[in-house]
């Protein structure tokens, strides 16, 4: 019984002794902990703010009370154009035989702008709006209720009025009712709406632009109207992002 005694007291004296060894191997092993950092640090860098270009403000075109720098086109189908005057804060284009119409005078940019103003038809059956507008060294116009008071396209695509191309599309336009127009022209495709409806979504590489011989008067940006009485207010227009800028 003693020597059993001895024996199980050594064990355990032994088994203590190893336990002992572990713990101090343990602890000398283990990553230290994290202590206090030795002064104050250091100020955090920030990143620069990336600064986000604002979009640029719109100019107007028309005041409202006078026509400015609008001259009223007279020259080949305008020659016999309708009465062009300023009402309740509106240009009024009476109907010509066939043609009247009116051209901005002032700086116009030629790409990478926007365009937008309000158009109604106050009476007859063809188009109350056909705006011509640059596209860089090239022009175009968007008919507005043209070839019996309901086509909208762009004119000319390739040769073709707009009529005939892939712009082409029937709408109903109500009489003395206002309509908004916006056009966006940038370097690689053209775009247009009426009111919120997309009515023009053109890529123009490799197409061959430009505006009919009785839209040239207009040029390089202008408003017309055949055979019918039409009237325009709230003209603005400014420039937009170009695609090298996107980039």
């Amino acid at each position: 019984m003693t020597c059993n005694r001895s024996a199980s007291r050594s064990a355990r004296r032994g088994g203590l002794l190893a336990f002992a060894s572990l713990a101090f191997l343990m602890l000398a092993l283990s990553p230290p902990m994290p202590g206090k950092a030795e002064g104050p640090p250091g100020p955090k860098e920030k990143s620069a703010p990336q600064k986000e270009r604002q979009p640029e403000k719109w100019q107007r075109l028309f005041d409202g009370r006078s026509l400015g720098k609008w001259k009223v086109i007279d020259e080949f189908d305008y020659s016999r154009h309708g009465k062009v005057d300023v009402r309740d804060g509106r240009i009024v284009l009476e109907a010509g035989r066939p043609a009247t119409g009116i051209k901005w005078t002032g700086p116009f940019p030629k790409i990478d702008y926007e365009v937008t103003f309000e158009a109604m038809r106050v009476e007859g059956d063809d188009f109350f709006s056909a705006v011509t507008f640059p596209v860089g060294d090239a022009a175009l116009t968007l008919v507005v209720g043209g070839w019996g008071g309901e086509t909208v396209g762009l004119s000319m695509i390739d040769g073709e009025m707009a009529a005939e191309n892939e712009t082409c599309l029937y709408r109903e336009f109500d009489q003395k009712r206002w309509y908004r127009l916006r056009l966006r022209v940038a370097k690689p495709r053209i775009e247009a709406w009426i009111d919120k409806d997309q009515v023009v979504d053109l890529a123009t590489e490799g197409r061959k632009l430009s505006v009919s011989w009785e839209m040239e008067p207009p040029l390089p940006f202008g408003i017309a109207t055949w055979r019918t009485t039409g009237a325009v207010r709230d003209v603005r227009v400014r420039p937009i992002e170009s695609a090298s800028e996107r980039r």
